[in-house]
């Protein structure tokens, strides 16, 4: 091997596709903290700008609104104007975003700054697999993409659990603020030193289904097209589709926005308490993340019955806390929590698993990318509508909502949770097949 000499780049030398991981991983940890940022701070902004459970579950739903409709314009711009531009571009949108909502007077300077962000996030995740697949050898690949979901979960535990200890020490508008200088400063590192391919002409691609699409051109674009139509046209494609709705609107509307409130309103604990609770959303998602798969491809050697099993979990614990809640101490609650998160968090792998497992190679980045569409849109759905049954009952003496209200929601997330139950019944096999169709 040719040894690299001192006056070469540094993207020449050993290790610095280590660097670019590092900055692009930190711009992840974000994705994922804004995705749940709102939950330990819900019933302060309520309270702040003078709103609803109602209003409030739009302002969290937007940015999954934003997240979902960018999937797709996410990788042509990839392809097109690169991904390190793309990831510099829309980080100092999402940091613009983040630093406004702090700022915000009104609850619609709150919403433009929620827009800004999750538009500005949404561009982290498929140009960061590009540039990861230019990088790293298709032996590593799998490995690199673990350690991105395990920082992931670092967001979360960043929007949980520090979060609440930032705001109780500095209140929310300045948290928020913080973190929008924070991820300027990941947009300025994303620049200078994010390479979108290694100097030399001996690429590392990891997969076919990610070599770079020349969108330009009139065949590409009805490709693109043609494999979106053969994805959404086959019917073993949505009973997976209705499941990650559900299932990820429960996650979501739940775990990312109405759990805080509701630890606080209903078991009357305190932020930092609510906060060290809801971390365990994020410890589940990073030990149940590798476990899930261990358990599909060595012991069960199935994805169906990892669906079913989770699914039935899941069930089990809303029946629990809508029917039994007298029954859960606080201790009990951070086992609740953990089993939620990997139950409707760390299954995802398997579910985005058995989507590239369901179809031929050339079309699986498609099929990725079209299932993706529908867990953001179960959050944007899930969101308002759980507020919207919290509003219907009235408030309580203190200022927060009722136990009433809460034990309805939760009622309709056990039915929900029922019916991503149901259709992990007709999700077919996958396993040990390159494609079905």
């Amino acid at each position: 091997m040719q040894k690299i000499q001192p006056d070469q780049p540094l993207e020449n030398r050993a290790g610095y596709r280590w660097i670019i991981f590092t900055i692009l991983s930190m711009a992840y940890l974000f994705v994922y903290f804004h995705r749940l940022s709102l939950s330990v701070v819900a019933d302060e902004l309520i309270a702040e700008f003078h709103t609803s459970a109602s209003i409030m579950g739009m302002l969290g739903s937007v940015y999954f609104y934003c997240y979902a409709a960018m999937q797709l314009p996410a990788g042509l711009l990839s392809d097109s104007i690169g991904p390190r531009k793309t990831v510099t571009f829309f980080l100092v949108i999402a940091a613009i975003g983040s630093i406004l909502f702090g700022m915000a007077p009104t609850i619609g300077i709150a919403f433009l700054g929620r827009v800004m962000v999750g538009f500005g996030v949404s561009m982290v995740f498929i140009p960061t697999m590009k540039i990861l697949s230019q990088w790293y050898r298709k032996d590593e690949f799998a490995q690199m993409a673990g350690i991105l979901n395990a920082v992931g979960g670092a967001g979360v535990l960043m929007a949980t659990w520090v979060l609440a200890s930032m705001a109780s020490s500095l209140g929310w508008r300045l948290s928020f603020e913080i973190i929008g200088l924070l991820t300027f400063f990941i947009a300025i590192f994303a620049w200078l030193l994010v390479r979108d391919q290694p100097p030399d002409t001996q690429k590392m691609r990891i997969d076919p289904a990610l070599e770079p699409v020349q969108n330009s051109s009139s065949s590409a674009k009805n490709s693109l097209l043609g494999g979106a139509w053969r994805v959404v046209s086959e019917r073993n494609f949505w009973p997976l589709a209705i499941w990650f709705f559900f299932n990820c609107g429960i996650f979501f509307g739940f775990g990312g926005l109405w759990s805080g409130p509701y630890l606080m309103n209903v078991f009357g604990m305190s932020r930092a308490e609510t906060g060290a609770i809801l971390s365990m959303i994020a410890w589940g998602m990073m030990i149940g993340s590798p476990l899930l798969g261990i358990l599909s491809d060595r012991i069960l050697k199935s994805r169906k019955k990892l669906f079913i099993l989770c699914s039935s979990v899941l069930s089990l614990l809303f029946a629990l806390l809508c029917f039994l809640p007298e029954c859960l101490s606080r201790p009990s609650l951070y086992c609740v929590f953990f089993l939620f998160s990997v139950s409707s968090s760390a299954i995802v792998i398997i579910g985005f698993t058995s989507a590239k497992e369901l179809f031929p190679i050339e079309i699986a980045g498609t099929s990725v990318g079209t299932v993706n569409l529908f867990p953001f849109l179960g959050g944007a759905v899930f969101m308002p509508l759980l507020g919207k049954i919290l509003d219907a009952y009235p408030m309580n003496s203190a200022g927060g909502h009722s136990p009433e209200g809460y034990s309805a929601m939760l009622f309709f997330l056990f039915i929900s949770a029922l019916v991503a139950l149901l259709a992990s019944f007709f999700i077919k096999e996958t396993f040990g097949r390159s494609h079905s169709v």
